[in-house]
């Protein structure tokens, strides 16, 4: 496994905890100490990999086995590339191996939810007209709701350009991970996030022009 050959020192160090300023002065080293805490890292990330993948089992639905153990060891993997890549941004918040644990807390997450998604098709639906079954309001809905979910569907197929419509409704309708959406658009988190933000602006200016009322009841209907 290749990793970075040299590591700047965190900012602030003379705040870290005896335990943590001896992890970061170990990972910021040359030499023969430094592979072995890379190798002690290591190990404590693919153990807490292997249980967070283990906790999320259920949902890719069968007991652990060696695809989890293929997902737990990719997840300590990419974890501990992210750490070394982001030690000069530790800042003795919490103890080293806390803020390193959320790496691979976060890498293992990532990486079941898209073995979930592998074989699933994420239907983006750009075309106008596609909306009457995911915003149909049930009976028991009053007509201001009724009016609103028509107003909605209204601003969505007509107000957002093809790219917002797709990501608005993968993610806040069809409950498309960001992530899993951002792999398969080609795009990242960040952009896809801004084009959320982007999108759930325009809805508001959208709905307010038409005189509806965009306070929480209603933002909660495009709300992740």
């Amino acid at each position: 496994m290749s990793t970075p050959s040299t590591l700047p020192l965190a900012t602030g160090i003379r705040r870290l905890d005896a335990e943590s300023h001896r992890w970061v002065q170990r990972l910021g080293a040359d030499g023969l100490d430094r592979e072995t805490a890379i190798g002690e890292l290591h190990v404590l990330l693919l153990r807490a990999s292997r249980f967070e993948v283990a906790r999320r089992r259920a949902v890719l639905g069968r007991r652990y086995d060696t695809e989890h153990e293929d997902l737990a060891q990719q997840s300590a993997d990419d974890a501990l590339m992210a750490v070394l890549g982001k030690l000069d941004q530790f800042r003795g918040d919490s103890r080293f191996t806390t803020w390193a644990y959320k790496f691979a807390l976060y890498e293992a997450a990532v990486k079941v939810r898209r073995r979930v998604w592998h074989q699933r098709e994420v239907e983006l639906r750009p075309e106008h007209g596609g909306l009457g079954a995911d915003l149909q309001p049930s009976v028991d809905d009053g007509i201001q709701m009724r009016e609103l979910l028509a107003a909605l569907t209204h601003a969505i197929e007509h107000d957002l350009s093809t790219r917002q419509r797709e990501v608005l409704v993968s993610v806040t309708l069809h409950d498309v991970p960001i992530d899993v959406l951002a792999e398969r658009l080609h795009s990242t988190r960040g952009a896809l996030y801004k084009t959320l933000h982007d999108a759930r602006r325009k809805l508001r200016a959208s709905l307010e022009a038409r005189g509806i009322s965009t306070n929480a009841s209603a933002d909660r209907q495009v709300e992740e």
